[in-house]
């Protein structure tokens, strides 16, 4: 595994946020689009490789981290402006990473 100087860490921005709507890309073996609320921090559309884990319906309302200030990279489906934190192995799934009860969308992870 590549190390990181703490500086590298830094320059990364993990929000809290909470998905506004979801719905699956009819288009796309993986991809679900997100709508996500950053507080005070507006609003955000993401792309996340999630479809075959997770019922869109069930991810409204959920607390996720982003990483706020991903470069936005358009996409064939669209403007993917971020990214969502999971945890995955090979065999066992992807598991969306969610902050702890009091959490509230666009609070910095640190």
């Amino acid at each position: 595994m590549d190390e990181i100087e703490i500086d590298d860490f830094l320059k990364i921005n993990l929000r809290v946020a909470q998905v506004e709507s979801a719905e699956a890309v009819e288009e796309a073996d993986k991809l679900i689009k997100l709508n996500l609320d950053l507080g005070r921090l507006g609003k955000k559309q993401v792309f996340a490789g999630i479809k075959k884990y997770y019922d869109p319906a069930d991810l409204v309302g959920k607390l996720v981290i982003c990483v706020a200030n991903l470069k936005p990279r358009k996409m064939r489906f669209g403007l993917s402006e971020g990214m969502i934190l999971a945890a995955s192995t090979e065999d066992s799934g992807v598991f969306i990473v969610s902050p702890d009860n009091g959490s509230k969308p666009g609070m910095k992870v640190t």
